[in-house]
């Protein structure tokens, strides 16, 4: 396999996405705080982490790595805004690192989407 940028994004939003779902999962005391605060725990915590983990093997198979972006997209959005507007920066004292890995998630998902927008079903054409 050749080593790449765009290979070197994919594995870096997968894995910031791919870490995350360990605390989902096991409804880590963070996890659970962060779905509280937002009025969707437990479905909220779990349903995010089940599209996370589609997210992430779609970025990791190359044939569908643009339809994984758009996905991770969509729920980093949410994350940021959930930051933003409502859970703040700092979470439990952690200096705002969940706040920049999703930051990080975002501009990687729109590194991954952009040169592939043209094979995104229904938007593709436009873009």
């Amino acid at each position: 396999m050749k080593f790449s940028f765009d290979l070197l994004v994919r594995l870096a939003v997968a894995v910031i996405l791919f870490q995350t779902l360990f605390f989902k999962f096991t409804g880590a005391e963070e996890s659970k705080y962060i779905f509280s605060t937002l009025g969707a725990e437990p479905v909220g915590r779990i349903g995010s982490g089940i599209v996370e983990l589609i997210a992430v093997i779609l970025i990791l198979n190359p044939g569908t790595t643009a339809i994984g972006a758009v996905l991770s997209l969509g729920v980093i959005t949410g994350a940021i805004l959930s930051h933003l507007f409502i859970l703040g920066i700092d979470i439990k004292g952690d200096g705002g690192l969940l706040f920049y890995l999703a930051l990080a998630v975002f501009v990687g998902s729109i590194l991954l989407i952009w040169p592939r927008r043209k094979t995104l079903p229904f938007v593709g054409q436009y873009l």
